[in-house]
């Protein structure tokens, strides 16, 4: 295979848009529970939702699903959407969001980049919640290159960086 040019560097993933069973759970979710600000919504079909007054970084959508369950185990699709947060106090923010609205999670992790916290929305799409380290903080091996790990991370230490 060749390798062709790599993507420009200031390509990003401008936003996702999950399928979703019950489009007012789903706010409740993201909106009620994360905090995401509603932008426009289209009856009970749709809703577009942002941090900080994108047009939308989440588009929720019952088109082809109203109703449905989570794809079984086995099969593919989107493994989860991560959401990415300025600040280690913006994270645990958002963990004491999680907590308490009685959210378990799936797993906590110290990737050596970023920190994560790993969870499922009410339509059990997998949702990541992080934040990445400065770059000077990240692992690189003898050979110079990218090193991540996957260690425990401290949740209770994270929570109290929260900011009051």
């Amino acid at each position: 295979m060749s390798q062709s040019p790599a993507v420009a560097a200031g390509t990003r993933i401008g936003h996702v848009h999950l399928k979703v069973a019950d489009l007012d759970r789903a706010l409740g979710f993201y909106c009620g529970v994360l905090g995401f600000e509603l932008m426009q919504r289209m009856g009970s079909g749709a809703a577009f939702i942002s941090a900080g007054g994108y047009h939308h970084h989440i588009g929720l959508n019952t088109w082809e699903s109203k109703g449905g369950s989570p794809p079984p185990p086995g099969t593919t699709g989107l493994y989860h959407t991560a959401i990415l947060y300025p600040t280690r106090a913006a994270l645990a923010d958002a963990l004491h969001r999680v907590r308490s609205a009685g959210i378990a999670l799936d797993g906590a992790s110290d990737h050596g980049v970023s920190e994560a916290l790993y969870l499922r929305d009410p339509d059990e799409n997998g949702v990541e919640l992080y934040r990445d380290k400065p770059r000077e903080q990240w692992p690189f091996g003898p050979d110079g290159k990218l090193a991540m790990v996957t260690k425990r991370l401290d949740v209770e230490g994270l929570l109290r960086d929260r900011e009051t």
